[in-house]
Parts: structure tokens; sequence; C-alpha cells
């Protein structure tokens, strides 16, 4: 579940990036408060860096600070710092809004460089700026103070976007907000693929409730739209739940990684629904691309590493 411009838990007032979802109502304690200091960091332009594990909502919290913020009629912009380059930051001289930096220890020696003059030009946090210029907020799954003390972050930048750091918590520590949110997900999906929402069995909701999630909301989203795409619970998370009951009895010493059968058993659950597609379409995999909402370059590279290239050429 990588968040991008397209794919961001957002708030119902949604900002313009092209595709906000719902920031849903936590019943967890340690939620309720990070909500209660997200409405406080609307209030004002207070540099936020948003620190979490992958998958655990940052880009969401970023969003939601924008949209109950005086900016939320503006653009909120989401840039991914790898990808993000000296020029690109010096272009957002002219823009308004919010703009949110994921992953932000990635920027090169020269982005970095660039940021710290936007926050000084731009007053982020002191409240003299103009009222067309961006607010800066920073994500990272990692800690940066090592990095600043390891020469590979620079000092003035971290302290610059750092004014208040959020932390939030990861899914295996608010399982009270799972249901709500395995519920939201399904029926995402189900509008998404134009099918009804499916009634989980007890032994599905007792996994969604029990398992770890070491992908946290990412890896909870992605397992709700497998269940939906394929049409078949059992299917979906067979591999991963007979994973667990081996984990479970512990008493072999082998080691296993969840992270990795999370992964396994998505990737078992694509090929099926590619296989399922492309049999509903006659083997068109023009039609089937269409289908899955892929590009047809993208399902031809998917045919390959299933070592099906061949059919239906």
């Amino acid at each position: 579940m990588d968040f991008d411009k397209t794919e961001i838990l957002a708030s119902a007032a949604a900002p313009q990036n092209g595709g906000a979802r719902v920031w849903l109502e936590s019943v967890s304690a340690g939620m309720r408060t990070v909500e209660a200091v997200i409405r406080e960091l609307s209030q004002n332009d207070v540099p936020v860096l948003v620190v979490a594990e992958h998958g655990s909502g940052k880009a969401a919290a970023a969003a939601r600070i924008h949209v109950l913020s005086s900016r939320a009629a503006e653009p909120f912009l989401v840039y991914q710092a790898r990808e993000t380059g000296e020029a690109t930051l010096a272009a957002c001289d002219a823009q308004g809004g919010t703009i949110y930096l994921q992953e932000v220890g990635d920027l090169t020696s020269a982005a970095q460089k660039e940021l710290v003059r936007q926050i000084a030009l731009h007053g982020n946090g002191n409240g003299d700026a103009p009222r067309r210029v961006p607010r800066f907020i920073c994500g990272t799954s990692r800690e940066l103070e090592p990095e600043v003390k390891a020469g590979k972050f620079r000092e003035d930048l971290y302290y610059g976007i750092s004014g208040v750091c959020l932390r939030l918590p990861p899914l295996r520590q608010r399982k009270e907000d799972i249901p709500a949110l395995r519920d939201w997900f399904l029926s995402a999906a189900a509008r998404d693929f134009s099918r009804a929402v499916p009634a989980l069995s007890p032994e599905t909701q007792h996994f969604f409730q029990e398992y770890s999630w070491p992908g946290n909301i990412r890896e909870l989203k992605d397992a709700a739209r497998a269940i939906v795409a394929l049409g078949d619970e059992a299917l979906a998370m067979g591999g991963l739940r007979s994973l667990l009951r081996r984990v479970d009895r512990g008493n072999s010493g082998e080691k296993v990684s969840l992270k990795d059968a999370a992964r396994a058993a998505s990737r078992e659950a694509e090929r099926e629904l590619i296989l399922q597609v492309l049999t509903r379409t006659r083997w068109n995999r023009r039609r089937a691309a269409q289908e899955l909402q892929i590009s047809y370059k993208a399902l031809l590279y998917k045919l390959k590493q299933i070592g099906y290239e061949e059919y239906g050429a």
C-alpha cells in the first residue's frame, strides 16, 4: 500500500491531490492523542516531522493537518524525497498550500541545502511569511539524529523541520482501530472493483485482529483488497494464516519472516487474479490489463514474472 499523490488517507474535505481518502475516527487512546495534536498543529505553521514505521500513515497525518488548516482550499502535494532534487524544491517558491516530503532522510546533499533555503526564505513556522508560500511537513521512518551525528543529514535542516516531532503508533499498538480500518478498506475495494462488500468469516476477523501487521496500515489495505479482488476469502488469506499457525506452534526453532510470507501470499493472490481475468477475457491481454487497471506494459512484465509471457501473444 504505497501512499502517493493518488492514495492518501486524508480527510473527507479532500485536498487537491486527486484522490484523498477519509481519516477515520480512532478509538485507540494513542490515536486520539495524535488527533488532538494534529488539530493543534493545523492552527499554525510550525514545522512538523512525522515519525513512524513504514505504512503507518505518515502521509495521512500530514494530509489531516492540511485539511484542518486555513490552507485546506490550496493544494496538498506529496513528493518522494529520493526522487526530489534541488530544482524541484526551488520551484516551490511560487506555491502555496502544503508540501509533504516522504522519507526526508533520503534527500541528496544539494536538495537538503535547498530545503534549508526554502524554510528560511518562507519563514516556515514563525508566522512572518506571506500567505502564498508552502508549508513543509516532512516524514521519516527512521530516526534522523544518528544520521545528523554521522554527517549524513544536515543539523540545521533537522532542527528546521522538527519544530514538532509527531510520532504515530504502529498498527500492532492500536488494534482497537483495526475493525474500522478493515471495514473501510473492504468497502473502498468493493467500490473500486464494483463488487459487494464481503462478509468476513469469524476466523478471518480473528486473524485481522490478532495478526501483528508488520506492514502496518498498508499491509492491512493490501489484505482487504486481495479478498475483494479475488472474490475468495480463503484463497487470499490462506497462505498467511497457515504460516501464523506454524509460528504459533513455535517449537521447531525455524525462523520465519512474517513480512516475507505476507509478500508471498500477496504475489500468489496477484497471480491467481491475473489468470482469472485472462481466462475471462480469453487471454486478450489488452482487455485484461484494462480490467486489472494496470498498463499493458505492466501486465506483460507480471506475466513474465509468473512464466506466462508467451500465452496470448
